[in-house]
């Protein structure tokens, strides 16, 4: 058997994360450790997950690049579907994430914007493609 179960983004602050994606779009989170080194958010069928960069450290000894919101995204998003784009763009700047495109009508009508969260991590907020 092969799943894909989860994607693990490295943070600063676990909680602080988890709080955005919990007021942002509604999640839950279904796991924190102790030290608030790592967290996993119920999503559905995929989980996100966060953690720390002292955590992150420990798996990879040759280190990796962090996020953050000086740079440009990297060249990966995490997508979330909705009815409700403009709802979750204004949710998203409520709580510190940044507003990257407005959203935007596509030629096979699905709605889409892009936005950051609150570590710099580009997320795709869009309608179900009918």
């Amino acid at each position: 058997m092969i799943k894909f179960a989860y994607t693990i983004l490295y943070v600063s602050d676990v909680a602080r994360t988890v709080d955005f994606y919990e007021q942002v779009f509604g999640f839950v989170s279904k796991f924190i450790t102790p030290e608030k080194d790592y967290a996993e958010l119920d999503t559905g069928n995929t989980t996100i997950a966060f953690a720390s960069h002292t955590l992150a450290r420990t798996n990879l000894s040759n280190g990796y690049q962090s996020s953050n919101t000086a740079d440009k995204p990297f060249g990966i998003e995490l997508g979330i579907v909705t009815d409700q784009v403009d709802d979750l763009i204004d949710k998203v700047w409520e709580h510190n994430g940044t507003i990257v495109e407005q959203p935007t009508q596509k030629a096979w009508g699905q709605t889409v914007a892009y936005v950051r969260d609150v570590n710099g991590f580009l997320i795709e907020i869009c309608t179900p493609i009918q």
